[in-house]
């Protein structure tokens, strides 16, 4: 026997991914803590809101009764609820971000596009969100503290005194949570989605009291036709897919961190078909309470607490809401551009620089200054908002129908030419011939006022048709694809990760 013969095998050399594509944040996860009750307690973050409080009063308002808002937000839960669980399914099986899953249709280079869309579209929102909080805290104040007015009779940049005050109070807050990383974001939202869940139950009991608990739940303060009503149910579906479509399309930064697909199927029926349903419903009752005792929908919340005139209750008041926008924000608004940006540098940018350019771009836009220019909010982010639909359809229908769940982890952090998500000079051509024209009919559907009737569901329609659209550009493709085996089963409880990538 020769010397070769009795030689031992060589070992393959361990990849090493290209530094211009990975740093420890955007690598697969390897600490899986995540459990029912954390997603469970993400969305409850996420609903419990003064946006989707006062979104959902304003459908009563405009003619649904409390019946009809239940049923259709409950269908457009149980459709997010899907949305999320496939997505979910992306992040738990191959445990890499948004951004990262975004290689897989865009290409390493090209994955920055959907991820940029996103970032800009969440830190125009965190800054909003900021600003809305701080004034629904300067409502609590003025009404406990008469003498504040003084702090209002003088302005910088567009926002006086008071506001600023307000205002630096909640985004400090914010950024000392998010510099502490996905952790402490874990346990922060673990405490704000129950605590405002409480509040809420305390402001309906007292509306409920007050009203002489005779409330119904099949009038409506301003009567519309029949015809009139079921555009408007079918329009609240659209509507609250176009609002969830945002976080539907990154939603595998958190299910990243869950053990197993179990864990993300449940933590999301509890969260959302459940959880939002019954906080929509609570928030719909609380105003139709205050029909009945103030002779008005109040549909700010902020306004129907101050109109309790105790200190303290003010003052609870006020804490409520900061947490409730903190704990929206964070889930929402910043985890997404944080990762998103990261993505863009990974040797100079990490998860907490990434939150941290965020934090600091949201305060230098001025949101209130942008919030107030309706045409701001309408063009540009309804616009952008508006491409996250054929985002999330191209991506779906690449891993679920054209790769059928066969991702290689290790070849999303190559980029030399000829490795498997390279595509061409680091972009997939067919992803953006799928994703160019459908986000610009999905944009002049949410935009051009002739088009006003479709507006509410221009996410689903650039869904379905870059989808579409996509599906056919890679029937060739999906034809030398093989059957998924594996990649797409339920991985049993045993099951180890994703293989870490080697820093």
């Amino acid at each position: 026997m020769s010397l070769a013969d009795r030689a031992e095998p060589v070992a393959a050399p361990a990849f090493v991914p290209d530094p211009r594509l990975t740093n420890k944040d955007l690598a697969p996860a390897t600490h899986r803590k995540w459990k029912v009750f954390d997603l469970f307690a993400l969305w409850m973050s996420d609903v419990h809101n003064l946006g989707n409080y006062t979104f959902a009063a304003g459908l009563l308002v405009l003619g649904l009764n409390v019946w009809q808002i239940f049923t259709s937000l409950l269908v457009g839960f149980v459709l997010i609820y899907f949305g999320m669980n496939m997505m979910g399914r992306v992040g738990q099986r191959h445990g890499v971000p948004f951004p990262v899953v975004s290689r897989i249709s865009f290409g390493v280079w090209g994955a920055n596009i959907p991820a940029l869309i996103r970032a800009v579209i969440a830190i125009m929102w965190y800054g909003i969100q900021t600003y809305l909080a701080s004034v629904a805290v300067n409502v609590m104040l003025l009404a406990a503290l008469p003498d504040l007015v003084s702090w209002t009779r003088h302005s910088f940049l567009g926002l006086d005194a008071l506001g600023w005050t307000s205002f630096l109070i909640l985004w400090a807050a914010q950024a000392l949570i998010i510099n502490r990383g996905m952790e402490s974001v874990r346990k922060f939202q673990d405490f704000c989605g129950p605590a405002i869940w409480l509040v809420m139950i305390v402001l309906a009991v007292w509306i409920l009291a007050k009203a002489g608990w005779t409330i119904s739940l099949t009038a409506t303060p301003h009567p519309v036709s029949t015809g009139k009503q079921f555009a408007q149910w079918f329009g609240a579906i659209g509507l609250i897919l176009s609002i969830y479509g945002t976080l539907m399309l990154n939603f595998c930064d958190f299910s990243r961190f869950a053990p197993d697909y179990r864990t993300v199927r449940r933590g999301n029926f509890w969260g959302l078909p459940i959880n939002s349903t019954a906080f929509i419903i609570v928030s719909v009752i609380v105003t139709a309470g205050s029909i009945e005792v103030f002779g008005e929908a109040i549909t700010d919340p902020a306004l129907l607490v101050a109109k309790a005139g105790n200190t303290w209750v003010l003052a609870l008041g006020a804490l409520t809401f900061a947490i409730a926008t903190m704990g929206v924000n964070i889930v929402a608004n910043f985890v997404s551009p944080a990762y998103d940006l990261a993505n863009v540098w990974p040797q100079k940018i990490s998860f907490k620089v990434g939150g941290m350019i965020s934090t600091v771009a949201a305060l230098l836009v001025t949101p209130w200054n942008l919030y107030s220019n309706p045409a701001v909010v309408n063009y540009f982010l309804g616009g952008l908002g508006a491409f996250l639909g054929p985002l999330f359809g191209v991506i779906m229908v690449d891993y679920y129908w054209v790769k059928r769940g066969h991702v290689d982890v290790d070849q999303l952090f190559d980029a030399r030419a000829g490795s498997r998500y390279y595509y061409r000079k680091g972009f997939n051509p067919k992803a953006l011939q799928a994703f160019l024209p459908t986000a610009a009919v999905a944009a002049v559907c949410a935009l051009v006022p002739c088009f006003a009737d479709v507006a509410p569901y221009s996410w689903f329609i650039g869904t379905v048709t870059s989808g579409l659209l996509y599906s056919v550009l890679c029937r060739a493709e999906r034809a030398a694809t093989p059957p998924a085996e594996p990649p797409l089963a339920e991985p049993s409880p045993e099951e180890p990760g994703p293989r870490p990538v080697e820093l």
